[in-house]
C-alpha cells in the first residue's frame, strides 16, 4: 500500500494503492524518494502533526513537501491559544489531547512555548452565561474542570479587566498558551527523528491518481485535480486581524481572556498583549487563487475594519489606551461554511482523506487531529467519531466560490456570537427550495435550512410580513433560550397533526433509487441493511445501515417498488454520506444501480386523523385500513397528474401518507390538496411540529439521537435488527447483545418546569441519576399533549475511577432511580421512560405505529 500526503493551510493527505505520481517543482534543490508510504504535502501545523502521529505509529517510511518553508501558511502567524472545551464533545476530545501534548512535549525538554495560564471568559449578558453552563456540563464529562464565578472572582484573576458590566465568567484553569512556530519546529523535528522526511521548496501542482488513497486539506490544491474527479474542500480563506503591543507590565501568567460579546480574545505576549477578535462582517481574501509566493508574509493592515474589535479590547482592558503598539498582524484564516473544521475520506475518491477548514483552531486541534488522520490511515478509523465533521455532509453547491465567498463573511463573526436554538445562516440562502417554496412562503412559512435546503419550520399565519421576503427567516429578536415566539403557532399546527389534517413540505429527504437485473439489489440491500429488506413488493420497513462498530452509518425508510428495485429515503443531510456508502460497497460487476433521484420529487407529508377522508376524496385509489394499511406503498393517480409515488407513513407517528410526487406535477396536487382539504382544516406544518411529535414519541432522529457512534441496541431499536442474516456491523452486535450495552437510549419528561419563566431545553443538557451526571440530552421540545417539556438523550453509569462505562440494565433507568435535568444550571425532576410514551389517542385509526419495543439480551 502507497500513501500520499498533504496537509495545512496549503496542503492535503492523499493515499493509495499501486503506482503512485505526483507532479512537483522542487526549488530547494533536493531530489524526492523514488516511493513513500506516505506522502505529506504542506509544512504547517496540521501537517508536521500528521508526519509526527505517523512516525510514532512507526510508519517511516514518509515523506512531508513543504511548498516554501515549514509554517510558511497559517501557523507562524497564529495566537498560540489553546482552549479544550468546544462546541461538541468530539472536538473537545480533540483538542483535550493537543493540550496534554503540548504540555508533555514542553516537561520533555521539547519547545512548544506552553503556558498553562488558564482561561477566562466574561458575560456581559444572562444568555452568554446560559451558553457558559452548557460548556460546564461538556467539561464533567470530559473530566476537564470549568467553573463560574462572579465578577469579583474574574477580577482577582485578571486585575486588569473591567469587571462592572459583566454578569459572571467562565474559569477554565487547564487551558493554556504556545508558541506556534516552536510547535511546529517540535512536531518536524520528533518527526525527522522517528524516520520521517521532510522537503521544503517543494511545490504539488498536480495528484495523477489510480485507486487513490488521499487525505487532502486545501480547496486550491482540489482544484489542480485535473487528470481525475474534482475533490470538494469546501474552505475560503479570510483577513484575520490581531494587535500586539510593547510591554507594559502585563503579567506573563495573565489567563487568555475572552469577551465573546465583544468578539474579542486577549493573551500575554513579551510583556504586553496579544489582542485579536472575529468581527461581526468578515472580508474574504484570495478568492480566485493564493499566490503561489505567499509564504511568510501579511496583508495589509485595514484599521478601519478593526476598529470595532480595537474599541471592544480597549473596553474591557482600560489600560490598553494608553499602550504603545508594536505591529498588526492580518493573516488569511480559511473558514468553512458551517463553522465546523473538514475530515474524513472524500466522497468523489476512494481513500482520499480531507483534513482541512480549521477556522482559526488549528493550533488547538493540531494534535488532535494530527493523531485522527494517522489512525485513519493506519487503522482505518479515527479513534474520535468525527462525523458531524465528515467532508462527506457537503454537496456540490457548497464548493461554489460564490456562495463560499458569501458565506464565510458570516461565520467568522459566529465563532463568538451567541448561538441561540434555530438561529442559522443568513448568507449564502434560498438556494436549494421545492417547487412549492415560493406557496408556502405566501402562506408564512419561516425557513430554516438544512444542507443547503429550505425547509418551513413553521408558519407566522397572524403576520403582517408574510409576503416580506427578509421574513423567509428568523429574526435575531425571534431568537431565544426561553419561551419562544412561534410556542402557540406550532401548537395550532402540532394538533392539526394530529386530531385533523396538515401538510407538511418534507421535499429536502435524500431519496435513491436501487435496481438490478435480478435479485443482487436484494442481496446488496440484505448486507448493507440489519433489517430484513427481502419483504413483499408494496411494503415499506425501516432500518439501519450499520457500520462494522454496529453504530448507525444510516437510517431510513425502505421500500421495494418492485422484484429488483428500491427506493430509499434517508434524512437530507446523508445525501453524500449515504450515497458513498452504497458505492463503496456496490458489487463490482455493476450488477447493481444506485442513482440520486432527490431532486426529482416534491415530497409531501399528509397526516392527522382527517387525513384518510382528504386523501380518499383526492385519488380514485382505495385508503381504506384493508385496502391500505400501515407500512405500505402503492402508486397512484391524484388529480391529472401519475406516478405519485404514496407510502402509508407519517414520521410522526400519526395516521398519514407521505406523497414523492414527479416534480411537474407539485403545484397541480398542492392546490388539489388545499381545495380538498380545506373541507376538512387543513393547515400548513413545519419541522418544529414535526420535532415536537417524533421527541414527544420517543422517536430517533439520525444526526441527533443516532449517530455512527450508537447502535440498535442501545437506541432500544434492536426489533429491526434481523439476527438471522448476515450484514454489516452484525458481529459487533452480537458481542454487544452478550456483553450488554453501556448507554441507553431514554425519554426525560421534566416536571415542575415553569414555561413561562424558566430557560427552555433545547439539546445538550446534563442528565442526572441520583445525583450523579449520567449523560446528556440530544433532542428536546415541547410535548403539546403531555404538556411537558421532553428530552430525548443516552444515559449511562461511568465508574468514577477509572471514568469508564458500565453495562447497564433496563432497571437502572427504571427502579431505584431519580432523574433531573440540568438546564442553565437548575436542576428539574424528570420521569424516565424507555419506550414511546402512551399519549392520548386522536385518531380513528385501529392501530397505531411505535418505534420502540421492549427486547431483552436474553
Amino acid at each position: 500500500m502507497r500513501f500520499s500526503c498533504s496537509l495545512g493551510n496549503t496542503g492535503q493527505l492523499c493515499a493509495k494503492y499501486g503506482k503512485q505520481v505526483v507532479r512537483h517543482n522542487s526549488t530547494d534543490g533536493g531530489s524526492l524518494p523514488q516511493q513513500a508510504r506516505v506522502v505529506v504535502c504542506g509544512g504547517g501545523v496540521i501537517g508536521t502533526s500528521v508526519l509526527y502521529h505517523l512516525t510514532e505509529r512507526g510508519w517511516n517510511d514518509v515523506v512531508l513537501l513543504e511548498q516554501g518553508r515549514l509554517s510558511c501558511g497559517t501557523s507562524w502567524h497564529a495566537a498560540g491559544l489553546v482552549g479544550q472545551i468546544k462546541a461538541g464533545i468530539a472536538e473537545s476530545k480533540l483538542a483535550q489531547y493537543s493540550r496534554e501534548l503540548y504540555k508533555k512535549f514542553e516537561e520533555e525538554g521539547h519547545a512548544t512555548g506552553w503556558k498553562q495560564c488558564g482561561s477566562l471568559s466574561v458575560a456581559r449578558t444572562k444568555d452568554r452565561l446560559i451558553t457558559y453552563h452548557g460548556i460546564v456540563t461538556r467539561g464533567k464529562l470530559l473530566r476537564i474542570g470549568a467553573e463560574l464565578i462572579t465578577p469579583s472572582e474574574a477580577k482577582k484573576l485578571a486585575p486588569i479587566i473591567r469587571d462592572d458590566d459583566i454578569e459572571g465568567a467562565l474559569w477554565t484553569p487547564s487551558d493554556g498558551v504556545v508558541s506556534p512556530s516552536d510547535l511546529v519546529a517540535t512536531f518536524a523535528r520528533l518527526a525527522r527523528k522517528n524516520g520521517g522526511e521532510i522537503i521544503e521548496g517543494c511545490r504539488v501542482e498536480n495528484v495523477l491518481t489510480k485507486n487513490l488513497r488521499v487525505d487532502k486539506w486545501s480547496h486550491q490544491l482540489a482544484r489542480y485535480m485535473t487528470q481525475t474527479k474534482k475533490i470538494r474542500v469546501p474552505v475560503h480563506p479570510t483577513e484575520h486581524f490581531y494587535v500586539v503591543t510593547k510591554p507594559f507590565g502585563i503579567d506573563n501568567m495573565l489567563p487568555v481572556i475572552r469577551d465573546h460579546d465583544g468578539q474579542i480574545y486577549m493573551r500575554e505576549w513579551s510583556g504586553g498583549l496579544l489582542a485579536g477578535g472575529f468581527e461581526t462582517v468578515a472580508k474574504p481574501v484570495f478568492h480566485d487563487m493564493v499566490p503561489k509566493d505567499f509564504e511568510f508574509q501579511l496583508l495589509p493592515e485595514d484599521w478601519d475594519h478593526f476598529q470595532e474589535q480595537l474599541q471592544a479590547v480597549m473596553h474591557r482592558i482600560p489600560t490598553f489606551k494608553d499602550a504603545q503598539l508594536r505591529h498588526m498582524t492580518n493573516g488569511p484564516e480559511s473558514f468553512t461554511p458551517d463553522g465546523k473544521m473538514v475530515f474524513g475520506e472524500a466522497p468523489e475518491i476512494d481513500n482520499y482523506i480531507v483534513a482541512t477548514g480549521m477556522n482559526s483552531q488549528g493550533i488547538t486541534m493540531a494534535g488532535g487531529i494530527g493523531r485522527a488522520t494517522a489512525e485513519l490511515i493506519v487503522d482505518g478509523e479515527s479513534s474520535v467519531d468525527l462525523w458531524q465533521h465528515d467532508v462527506k455532509r457537503f454537496l456540490d453547491l457548497h464548493n461554489n466560490r460564490k456562495f463560499l465567498k458569501d458565506r464565510v463573511t458570516e461565520i467568522v463573526g459566529k465563532h463568538y456570537l451567541l448561538n441561540y436554538p434555530l438561529s442559522d445562516h443568513i448568507t449564502s440562502r434560498n438556494l436549494r427550495t421545492s417547487s412549492l417554496y415560493s406557496c408556502l412562503q405566501a402562506c408564512g412559512a419561516i425557513y430554516g435550512q438544512s444542507c443547503g435546503y429550505e425547509r418551513p419550520m413553521w408558519f407566522d399565519c397572524d403576520s403582517d410580513n408574510v409576503l416580506e421576503s427578509d421574513r423567509s427567516f428568523l429574526y435575531q429578536t425571534d431568537l431565544t433560550f426561553r419561551k419562544p415566539v412561534w410556542f402557540d403557532a406550532v401548537r395550532e399546527e402540532y394538533m392539526a397533526c394530529r386530531q385533523g389534517v396538515a401538510l407538511i413540505d418534507m421535499s429536502s429527504f435524500t431519496k435513491f433509487e436501487l435496481k438490478s437485473a435480478g435479485r443482487e439489489v436484494v442481496d446488496f440491500l440484505q448486507r448493507l441493511c440489519s433489517n430484513d429488506v427481502d419483504i413483499p413488493v408494496g411494503h415499506v420497513i425501516h432500518t439501519g445501515m450499520q457500520n462494522y462498530h454496529g453504530g448507525y452509518e444510516n437510517d431510513c425508510s425502505i421500500v421495494r417498488m418492485a422484484e429488483n428495485e428500491y427506493f430509499v429515503i434517508s434524512p437530507s443531510i446523508q445525501q453524500t454520506r449515504c450515497m458513498k456508502w452504497l458505492r463503496r460497497h456496490l458489487p463490482e460487476d455493476g450488477s447493481v444501480n444506485a442513482n440520486d433521484v432527490s431532486s426529482m420529487y416534491t415530497s409531501l407529508n399528509i397526516l392527522g386523523d382527517k387525513s384518510r377522508d382528504v386523501m380518499s376524496r383526492l385519488t380514485e385509489s382505495s385508503m381504506l385500513p384493508a385496502d391500505f394499511p400501515y407500512f405500505r406503498c402503492r402508486v397512484i393517480d391524484i388529480g391529472y397528474a401519475t406516478g405519485v409515488i404514496a407510502l402509508s407513513i407519517s414520521h410522526a407517528g400519526e395516521l398519514g401518507w407521505v406523497l414523492y410526487i414527479p416534480n411537474e406535477y407539485a403545484l397541480h396536487i398542492y392546490n388539489r390538496l388545499l381545495d380538498v382539504g380545506k373541507h376538512y382544516g387543513i393547515k400548513h406544518a413545519g419541522y418544529l411540529a414535526l420535532r415536537s411529535l417524533r421527541v414527544e414519541k420517543l422517536f430517533a432522529h439520525w444526526g441527533q439521537d443516532l449517530t455512527p457512534a450508537t447502535t440498535p441496541l442501545e437506541a432500544g431499536r434492536a426489533f429491526r435488527v434481523k439476527f438471522d442474516k448476515d450484514f454489516i456491523g452484525k458481529e459487533a452486535l452480537l458481542h454487544q447483545k452478550k456483553e450488554g450495552v453501556c448507554k441507553r437510549l431514554v425519554q426525560l419528561q421534566i416536571n415542575k418546569h415553569d414555561l413561562e419563566n424558566d430557560i427552555w431545553p433545547w439539546g445538550g443538557e446534563a442528565f442526572y441519576r441520583n445525583g450523579k451526571l449520567c449523560g446528556t440530552a440530544t433532542s428536546a421540545a415541547y410535548g403539546y399533549t403531555l404538556n411537558k417539556q421532553c428530552l430525548i438523550g443516552y444515559v449511562h453509569d461511568t465508574d468514577e475511577e477509572t471514568g469508564q462505562l458500565r453495562p447497564i440494565e433496563n432497571d437502572f433507568i427504571l427502579k431505584n432511580a431519580e432523574f433531573e435535568v440540568e438546564i442553565a444550571g437548575k436542576r428539574f425532576p424528570a420521569k424516565a421512560l424507555i419506550y414511546s410514551p402512551k399519549l392520548v389517542s386522536m385518531t380513528t385509526a385501529t392501530s397505531q405505529y411505535t418505534a420502540t419495543q421492549p427486547w431483552s439480551r436474553n
